[in-house]
């Protein structure tokens, strides 16, 4: 169970509460779900119950046990807790692994796209300004990966422009936040970006990219010659060599005779973690018009493969076992998510470096 389903289930949950009477709110549109914090239960936790509580008129705890009784059950969770002033917690099942690998091995590239903002109609305005025209054309691509209609006020949607940006500041108006309802046109936005002077064609279009998107975007992009040295200290080395280490992870276990399959539990609590919540940041990312999460993520999830891998292939004369091709699989999921989180970013995944 990915926490994007975790947190669809818990809406399901307070709209069972709300259809039979428990509970008399307006159901939200969405439930915020995030990683249990240091000292906490369970490996996720939502504060819907307090969100709730002043509009139902009834304490936190007692709507957190409304909902509980009705999350308990929940396939994929193994127990739901209330804590503190009523928190719920959730603990997912030992094999909640092997879900999520198939859950990412099913979706491919597509992995975190979903429908959380069908129905919602974003158009921007016109740019010309390079940087703004690069945020913008990520977050459309964003946008439409959760269902969104989402495009340029005139209908046409600009490329990347591999040209110096323009130094004159771009126009802004304050972004919409989606709340899910009913389709409706948008006044064209401009996204607020912070221009500044630039060289992509000096730096290639993967690094001039990264060098854009990974500030945010009211921030100066990214010194670009760093982001050219093939070194840890490169994020975007980082990722790229990531990925290509999956493919040759791929490549040396076909030659001693195996291939992925999640047969076992994995212990990798901080790769599996990341890779759950990669539905959830492309969601946020796109609300919040903010790519610079994505390669934020990205960054996360290299360092945690990166830190995984040594795990993957048999040592020495170890033979290859279940937990070897589990371990692959997993391996073979975190590839998929750093390919598919670099391909919404307009940057190429190489098999090799």
């Amino acid at each position: 169970m990915t926490p994007a389903d975790l947190s669809l289930t818990v809406l399901h949950a307070v709209r069972r509460a709300v259809d039979d009477g428990a509970l008399r709110v307006d159901v939200p549109p969405t439930v915020k779900v995030e990683r249990a914090r240091p000292g906490g239960v369970g490996e996720y936790a939502s504060n819907v119950a307090l969100t709730l509580s002043r509009s139902a008129g009834r304490t936190a705890l007692d709507i957190a046990g409304i909902l509980e009784e009705r999350l308990r059950d929940t396939p994929g969770l193994q127990a739901v807790d209330v804590t503190g002033p009523g928190f719920l917690n959730f603990t997912l099942r030992p094999d909640a692994g092997g879900e999520l690998v198939r859950a990412v091995r099913e979706a491919g590239d597509a992995y975190g796209s979903g429908t959380a903002l069908a129905g919602v109609t974003v158009r921007f305005a016109d740019l010309t300004e390079s940087r703004a025209l690069l945020v913008t054309e990520t977050v459309v691509r964003l946008l439409r990966s959760q269902g969104a209609d989402a495009g340029f006020a005139q209908g046409a949607d600009a490329g990347f422009a591999q040209e110096a940006p323009a130094n004159a500041p771009a126009q802004h108006e304050p972004a919409r936040e989606e709340t899910g309802q009913p389709a409706r046109d948008a006044t064209p936005q401009r996204i607020h970006v912070h221009p500044g002077p630039y060289e992509p064609r000096s730096l290639g279009v993967d690094a001039a990219r990264w060098a854009l998107l990974r500030a945010a975007p009211q921030d100066r992009p990214l010194d670009g010659p760093p982001l050219l040295v093939q070194h840890e200290r490169n994020p975007l080395f980082r990722v790229r060599y990531a990925h290509s280490r999956v493919r040759r992870l791929l490549h040396n276990a076909a030659q001693l005779g195996f291939g992925p399959a999640y047969e076992t539990p994995v212990h990798a609590p901080e790769l599996l973690g990341v890779l759950g919540d990669h539905p959830v940041v492309l969601l946020t990312a796109a609300r919040h018009r903010a790519p610079d999460r994505v390669a934020r993520h990205l960054e996360a999830t290299a360092d945690a493969l990166l830190a995984f891998q040594h795990t993957v292939l048999p040592l020495g004369d170890e033979k290859p076992s279940a937990a070897h091709r589990s371990r692959l699989a997993l391996a073979e999921a975190a590839g998929t998510v750093l390919a598919g989180g670099l391909s919404v970013l307009g940057i190429s995944a190489p098999e090799r470096i």
